[in-house]
């Protein structure tokens, strides 16, 4: 078994071999990845060495303190924290060797087509086709929305209705659709902050190999479910120090300006940064969980958590901050690479937290998920379980 000390002496070497000053950043991270260094919990031969999870701190930390560079996994987010767990758990062995080391490498930006105008938070009434040909390829035509990096992506994990003949949550099958494929347009969708990081995703006869298929035809939804729990986790699970996200900027704010200081708004700062750590540590709670299995339901409540103390947090701090609390700092319209929740100003992360409540599932669908799967509370009752999806009201 592969422990804390062979890891750092496997670490030294690497960096050894391929010195951080001296080696371009592309070589050092092909090196790393071949080394089994980069997610060490994963398969030797496919960036890891089938360690603990837990020991991946032991990795990072020689790095971080060597000045090694990292993947920029802010910017790859998607496919480090949904499309790689979901293809290791359901991938073909070549589907692994072909996809994970561009990914994880950035090479290759992954994004996710799950989301439709006319599902709304009703993930599995999605209406995206996806017929199979004789030549054993999908034609796919419909239209996903909220699409984070679609205008930056090369690949999506898509799901796509297969048997409109079975129950919305049976005739789905999971896919891996190349964005550069004729028939894929992306248009971004300007939100209220004045960027354009999501986009709205048409697909017109797009042609899927069967290749490119993971797991089988009709599970499609129970791959979704490994890619669902992990984007939660991914979103609600900050790995920051205490006093990190967006309750910096609010404690900031309050120690710059004693003279808007109340009662009030102290006992309402204390509240949300007892509630804050809270999160933070129940986040790094849960990573030591992912570290003998799967995430489960739990980063539901995780990420629920999350996008309500985001929303209450940025609202105190524009209270706090009065009349400059309503100036925005830049309206221009961008198609920016990543969300910079603490590089803007107040006005910013009071408009951008207003979608945290949707993106990753919304806080209904959560509540319900909690409720549950967390709590064993009894179902909601559902009309429509055994009926054919083409039969549902629409």
């Amino acid at each position: 078994m592969t422990d804390a000390d062979d890891l750092r002496a496997r670490t030294r070497a690497l960096l050894a071999d391929r010195p951080p000053a001296t080696t371009s950043r592309a070589d050092f991270l092909a090196a790393r990845f071949d080394a089994g260094l980069a997610w060490v919990h994963y398969p030797e031969g496919l960036g890891g060495l089938g360690a603990a999870r837990s020991l991946q701190s032991v990795v990072d930390a020689e790095l971080a303190a060597a000045g090694a560079p990292d993947n920029d996994p802010r910017r790859i987010g998607i496919g480090l924290g949904m499309a790689a767990p979901t293809i290791l758990a359901y991938g073909t062995e070549e589907q692994k060797r072909r996809f994970l080391r561009p990914l994880w490498l950035g090479e290759e930006v992954w994004c996710q087509l799950f989301s439709e105008p006319g599902a709304g938070s009703d993930l599995a009434a999605l209406s995206t086709r996806a017929v199979l040909g004789d030549d054993g390829v999908w034609t796919v035509t419909g239209q996903k929305v909220w699409t984070s990096s679609a205008h930056l992506a090369r690949w999506a994990i898509l799901i796509a209705r297969t048997d409109p003949a079975q129950p919305k949550h049976r005739g789905i099958t999971y896919f891996l659709c190349d964005m550069t494929d004729p028939g894929v347009e992306v248009r971004p969708l300007r939100q209220i902050t004045g960027e354009a990081e999501f986009n709205e995703v048409f697909l017109t006869d797009v042609r899927i190999p069967d290749a490119h298929r993971l797991g089988e035809v009709g599970d499609g939804w129970q791959v979704a479910r490994t890619t669902l729990m992990n984007e939660r986790v991914s979103i609600g699970g900050s790995t920051g120090g205490r006093e990190s996200g967006m309750i910096a900027p609010l404690a900031r704010t309050w120690r710059e300006h004693p003279e808007r200081r109340t009662h009030a708004l102290h006992q309402r700062l204390i509240t949300l940064w007892v509630e804050a750590e809270v999160a933070r540590l129940t986040g790094e709670r849960l990573r030591q969980q992912l570290a003998v299995g799967q995430p489960g339901p739990e980063g539901s409540g995780l990420k629920l958590s999350f996008a309500r103390l985001n929303q209450q947090i940025s609202g105190l701090e524009v209270e706090l901050l009065g009349d400059e609390g309503l100036l925005y700092d830049d309206w221009t319209m961008r198609r920016p690479e990543l969300v910079d929740f603490t590089g803007r100003g107040p006005g910013y992360r009071y408009l951008r937290s207003k979608g945290n409540s949707i993106e990753g599932g919304t806080s209904e669908v959560l509540l319900n998920i909690v409720a549950e799967r967390v709590l064993g509370l009894p179902t909601e009752p559902r009309t429509d379980k055994d009926v054919a999806w083409k039969d549902l009201a629409r």
